[in-house]
């Protein structure tokens, strides 16, 4: 099965009646650097792939970046191939997670360890699309804060893609749209991009496992950060074990949406990026 491809660029979108678009040509900040930041967990069979294929083509687009890749307590020869494929891959910083440890834990490890002006997550499973990075650089370059992923709107798509985590995935996406009244439809994917300003923006963050991947991108759009969703492609690991566990996350998943959706009715703005940031 092929790549989807997007029948053209992505369309404006609405967060409830404000109209979000990227800043304009004068104040958007032209940025200088990409941080990707990944974290693995036991990934030996994968992580080599996942960073040369990444590498490569970045290096193609002439996008300046550095791969930042968090190992979160592997107890395999993840931390050893890291060392050894750093010896060719001048662009790659491996990091050692001493814990706690925890996907969020890992990913936010990264963001502070971490030069880039754009950030992106990415899994370290190669079920990503390396060209997908690629599009965000050049949408966040726009003048956009965000980029969210979607894997289920036109021109985007999935792979090998498990039926019960699929049907559970579309129920929690529908869950999170009605319930913050947005229109990103990929919330839970982990794959998206950031200028550095939202993170420091939604710190701090509360979510030390796979729910921080809600919480930063709820964050951003109650916080008034400008956003897209761009059509990216899915496929599932061909080598290791998943890391995220339903059913310890369905819990945690809920306090940070109920967490958010406080903050966005009830904290008065106070949170809310400074106005001399926004659009105009």
């Amino acid at each position: 099965m092929g790549r989807p491809m997007s029948t053209g660029a992505p369309t404006p979108v609405r967060s409830g009646d404000l109209r979000v678009g990227p800043r304009d040509a004068a104040s958007a900040r032209k940025l200088q650097l990409l941080s990707v930041v990944i974290p693995a967990c036991d990934e030996e069979k994968c992580i080599a792939s996942t960073v040369e294929h990444l590498h490569v083509e970045l290096r193609l687009n002439n996008v300046p970046h550095e791969i930042v890749v968090v190992d979160d307590g592997s107890m395999d020869r993840t931390w050893e191939i890291l060392q050894q494929i750093q010896k060719r891959i001048e662009t790659l910083r491996p990091i050692h997670n001493p814990g706690p440890h925890g996907f969020g834990n890992a990913v936010v490890l990264g963001f502070d360890n971490s030069k880039g002006d754009a950030l992106v997550v990415m899994m370290a499973d190669e079920s990503d699309d390396c060209r997908d990075v690629v599009r965000y650089w050049q949408k966040l370059n726009e003048g956009y804060d965000c980029v969210f992923g979607s894997r289920f709107v036109k021109g985007g798509g999935v792979i090998d893609y498990p039926w019960l985590k699929f049907w559970i995935n579309r129920t929690a996406n529908l869950f999170i749209r009605i319930f913050f009244r947005i229109r990103p439809n990929d919330i839970t994917n982990a794959f998206k991009a950031y200028r550095r300003e939202v993170i420091g923006g939604c710190r701090p963050f509360l979510s030390q496992h796979f729910n921080l991947t809600v919480e930063i991108p709820l964050k951003a759009i109650v916080r008034g950060y400008n956003w897209t969703v761009i059509p990216i492609t899915w496929r599932n690991r061909q080598s290791g074990i998943a890391k995220l566990k339903i059913k310890e996350m369905g819990s945690r998943y809920l306090f940070i949406c109920l967490y958010v959706w406080l903050e966005k009715y009830f904290s008065r703005g106070d949170y809310r990026k400074p106005s001399n940031e926004s659009n105009g």
